[in-house]
């Protein structure tokens, strides 16, 4: 018994002295660690408008198309990402996507919002867009985010900004991808 207090009391001290000699004197506050970039059909959990409920962020499928039925884009392509919204509380919780919290940026650092351009603001696919930013309790649905970008901008990265400001990314491939691919097509045409 006498052994395992003297041991334990021993690793105390030892521990003390460690701490006390491997403190900088830097007070600051640790940078957070960035976030890490997603893929189509990963999810982010996020904050609702002005950081009240819980909403689950899903991209899965991205088109890209040079003509729709809903008319042409103004800058050249359109890219279409469907992404899935999921409140994840038991009251309602709005998501910043109908406030500018869809963002594009290009490999060269361009970033445009959702719906950038009439043409853009035009596009709404049957069945793809079901009811915008409000989500009643534990309820979800898909929507789509449209951004008229010039061909060259293929393959950017989706941002979503949320409701405390915290940026999530996902990489989106330049070609067609996704498990709605041909779905998404039939309802652009």
């Amino acid at each position: 018994m006498r052994h395992l207090v003297t041991a334990s009391a021993l690793a105390v001290v030892c521990c003390l002295g460690l701490t006390a000699c491997t403190d900088s004197g830097d007070r600051s506050a640790p940078e957070p660690s960035p976030r890490a970039t997603l893929g189509l059909g990963q999810s982010a959990d996020t904050a609702g408008v002005g950081g009240r409920g819980a909403a689950r962020i899903t991209p899965d499928t991205v088109v890209y198309a040079d003509r729709t039925g809903f008319g042409a884009p103004e800058h050249g392509l359109f890219a279409v990402v469907t992404y899935q919204s999921r409140n994840r509380t038991t009251s309602r919780v709005t998501t910043t996507a109908g406030q500018g919290g869809l963002r594009w940026t290009t490999a060269d650092g361009r970033t445009v919002t959702d719906r950038n351009s009439k043409a853009a603001t035009g596009v709404a696919p049957i069945g793809f867009s079901e009811g915008g930013a409000a989500l009643p309790p534990e309820v979800g649905h898909q929507d789509v985010a449209v951004f008229d970008i010039a061909a060259a901008e293929r393959g950017g990265t989706l941002v979503y900004v949320d409701g405390d400001g915290t940026a999530f990314r996902w990489k989106i491939p330049a070609s067609d991808s996704g498990a709605a691919v041909p779905a998404l097509k039939f309802a652009l045409d």
